[in-house]
């Protein structure tokens, strides 16, 4: 689903919701006002009758003013009631039986309502105050008696319901119109803002596959400029990411036709030897060429598998991982006289999280190097930790060591020592390293702290949990 029809979801409901409110609201108040108006015509009516009332006579007298009763009539639009009547309803002028309110009158306080006199709905307004003057009706005195006066008048509700059926009719024009300029507005608007999204998008398809170059920030709303910054540094990352698979492409090549050109030179010595012991002796360093050129693509293929992989992230017990290193080198080390031995961790720390065929490989590269430059008869010590943070794997050797610049630049793919004596790729470091950075650790070299020799490092932490795998105890 494209932007603005998002956005159309989430408004276009938004308006028509709040120009209904609105609506409402004038509904509400044009009935208001419209019963302010016509209310107020009630009580002029009303008083107008209430004046004409008089017991001088010693009765009771109502003079009706007929002329603006009529006048209220044409006003109101509809038929005009009005009922003067005592409380003891002995006398009663006017429509007779016409609803009294719903809750008993306070003297001398006009009370308003709604109710229905022969089917038709009506506008009421009743007041009521007690007789002043001395008269009597029927020999008893009205004072006496506490007989009090009800002044009645209503109007049919028909001209208040036309009235405000009017004005909410011209309101639903007015609001019906404005929001149909506001969706346009809005619909401009959103256009306007989105037009340099669709320069940007049409700049980025524009380009060619191998244009990586940063998108220009400039010209740009604020709002966007982060999600340009996040692209920028995505596509510095896999310029990166392609220029380090093109190095390494490169040096594999390189790397890989020196072992086949080495083969080749030796084959066609071979071929033109007839000295059957020379053929034998080429044979032999055929054969360690052979070996040299499966360990050398066996790195590469390791080195593939560290850096692109997905890691499966499971517990792993650091002590059997010494022992199993251990016995796969054992014959190298033999070979050398070196004392091989393994270092395990305590038992509460035994358990780690990694990714075991990885871990296996790194410690295996870092072991092999150790074996490959230490003198015959030295001492390789391989060796596991665990604390609350993370978890190492170590080797340990009392070769030759490293200096401090030799120790910052080695690791790097095809670098090898200077006191490599022994052919291959310089790989094995750049495994581990690669090994411990994709499970978040680092390698580290060092040197030892006690005598020659050299101390290399894989640690890692403990995974986070989008990472998966459960720790093991600690």
């Amino acid at each position: 689903m494209r932007l603005w029809q998002r956005l159309a979801i989430v408004l276009l409901p938004l308006l028509v919701l709040v120009t209904a409110l609105e609506l409402w609201m004038t509904r509400h108040d044009a009935l208001e006002a419209a019963n302010a108006a016509y209310d107020r015509s009630l009580v002029g009516a009303l008083k107008a009758i209430d004046a004409g009332i008089s017991t001088a006579s010693g009765g009771l007298t109502a003079e009706l003013p007929y002329s603006m009763l009529e006048f209220f009539e044409l006003t109101a639009s509809g038929s005009v009631y009005f009922r003067v009547a005592t409380s003891d309803a002995l006398v009663e002028l006017g429509n007779a039986d016409l609803p009294l309110p719903p809750r008993p009158l306070e003297p001398g306080v006009p009370r308003f309502y709604d109710a229905r006199y022969f089917g038709e709905s009506l506008r009421l307004v009743a007041y009521q105050r007690p007789i002043s003057a001395d008269a009597s009706l029927n020999g008893t005195s009205l004072e006496q008696s506490n007989t009090s006066v009800i002044v009645q008048v209503g109007e049919s509700t028909q001209s208040r319901r036309d009235f405000t059926l009017r004005f909410v009719r011209r309101a639903a024009l007015r609001d019906g119109l404005i929001l149909v300029l506001m969706v346009l507005g809005a619909a401009g608007t959103l256009a306007l803002a989105l037009r340099p999204l669709a320069r940007l998008a049409q700049g980025v398809q524009d380009r060619s596959p191998e244009d990586m170059t940063p998108i220009p920030p400039q010209d740009l709303p604020a709002d966007i400029r982060p999600l340009v910054s996040a692209v920028n540094q995505h596509m510095a990352r896999n310029q990166a990411l392609i220029t380090q698979q093109r190095e390494f492409l490169d040096d594999a090549s390189h790397q890989l036709r020196t072992h086949l050109t080495t083969l080749q030179m030796q084959v066609d010595y071979a071929r033109r030897e007839p000295n059957g012991d020379l053929v034998q002796q080429t044979l032999q360093a055929l054969g360690t060429e052979i070996a040299r050129a499966t360990r050398s693509t066996q790195q590469l293929l390791a080195l593939g598998r560290s850096d692109t992989a997905a890691l499966d992230f499971a517990p792993l017990d650091l002590s059997s991982l010494l022992r199993t290193v251990a016995l796969e080198l054992l014959p190298q080390a033999r070979a050398k006289q070196i004392d091989f031995g393994i270092q395990p961790p305590a038992p509460s720390h035994a358990m780690a999280v990694a990714d075991a065929h990885l871990m296996h490989e790194a410690l295996t590269n870092l072991a092999a190097n150790a074996i490959a430059y230490t003198p015959a008869g030295g001492t390789v010590t391989l060796a596991a930790a665990g604390d609350e943070l993370g978890w190492s794997l170590s080797v340990e050797d009392n070769g030759p060591g490293l200096t401090e610049q030799e120790q910052a630049t080695l690791g790097q793919r095809f670098k090898r020592g200077p006191q490599a004596k022994t052919a291959g790729s310089g790989l094995g470091l750049s495994i581990a390293r690669s090994i411990a950075q994709r499970h978040g650790g680092a390698l580290r070299l060092q040197s030892r702290e006690s005598g020659q020799g050299l101390l290399a490092l894989v640690w890692w932490p403990k995974p986070t949990a989008h990472q998966g795998g459960t720790a093991g105890p600690t």
